[in-house]
C-alpha cells in the first residue's frame, strides 16, 4: 500500500500548553494543529502517485528546489521540515545564554552572546513579510541567515541548520499581535532550546 509512505504530522516534543505563557496553547492549536497539518496534507496529495511517493522529505525538498515547476511541492515539503525543526528549537523552560560547545562557538564567531542575540533578532526583524531566522554551521563557522516564505538552508550545500525561529505572523500574532520584536526577545529569553543546537552541532561533526 503506497498510503503507508504518506507523511504524518510530527508530534510536538511537548504538550500544546508546554510553552505557556510565552506561546499559548491557542497558538500551538492553530500553528501545529492547523498550519503544519495543512502542509502535511497538501504534501501527501502532491506526492500521491508521483515519482516522489517513496522519497524522504529531504529528497523531495532537494528535487523540488531544483525545478521551478515544482514550487508548490517545494513550499509544502519545506514547510513540513521547517516547522518540525522549529518545534524542536524551543523547549519548556528554555531560553537564556547557551552552554556547551555552541556557547564557545557563539563567543568565537560573534564575539559574545549579546552580539549574537542582536544579529539574530536583526535577521528575524529584517525578514520582510513571512520567513525564518536561522543559526547555521557553514564551513566550520556559525552564521546567521534568514529565508523568505518556505525557503530553507537544507537546500544549501555545506550548510547545517542548528536552530530556527519562525517569523511568519501566525507564529506570534495571537500572543504578541504585530510585535515581532517582543516575540523574538521572548524566543531567546524563554524558549530557545540550546540542547537541540548542541545536538545538531554534534551530529554535524
Amino acid at each position: 500500500e503506497n498510503k503507508n509512505m504518506a507523511f504524518d504530522l510530527p508530534e510536538l516534543p511537548y504538550g500544546r500548553d508546554g510553552l505557556v505563557p510565552h506561546i499559548s496553547e491557542d497558538t500551538l492549536n492553530f500553528h501545529h494543529g492547523k498550519h503544519h497539518n495543512a502542509y502535511v496534507t497538501n504534501l501527501n496529495k502532491l506526492i500521491d502517485g508521483s515519482d516522489h511517493e517513496n522519497a524522504s522529505l529531504e529528497e523531495i525538498i532537494d528535487a523540488a528546489a531544483a525545478d521551478p515547476s515544482k514550487a508548490g511541492l517545494f513550499n509544502n515539503a519545506a514547510q513540513v521540515w521547517n516547522h518540525t525543526f522549529y518545534w524542536h528549537s524551543m523547549k519548556p523552560g528554555g531560553g537564556g545564554k547557551p552552554t556547551g560547545k555552541i556557547a564557545d562557538l557563539i563567543d568565537r564567531d560573534f564575539g559574545s552572546y549579546d552580539a549574537f542575540a542582536t544579529q539574530f533578532k536583526a535577521a528575524g526583524g529584517g525578514q520582510f513579510g513571512s520567513g525564518w531566522a536561522w543559526l547555521v554551521l557553514k564551513d566550520g563557522k556559525l552564521a546567521i541567515t534568514k529565508t523568505p516564505n518556505a525557503e530553507t538552508p537544507v537546500t544549501e550545500a555545506g550548510v547545517t541548520p542548528l536552530l530556527t525561529m519562525d517569523v511568519w505572523e501566525h507564529a506570534y500574532y495571537l500572543d504578541y499581535q504585530n510585535s515581532r520584536p517582543n516575540y523574538m526577545a521572548s524566543f531567546l529569553d524563554n524558549l530557545v532550546n540550546w540542547d537541540f543546537a548542541n545536538q545538531n552541532l554534534a551530529d554535524a561533526s
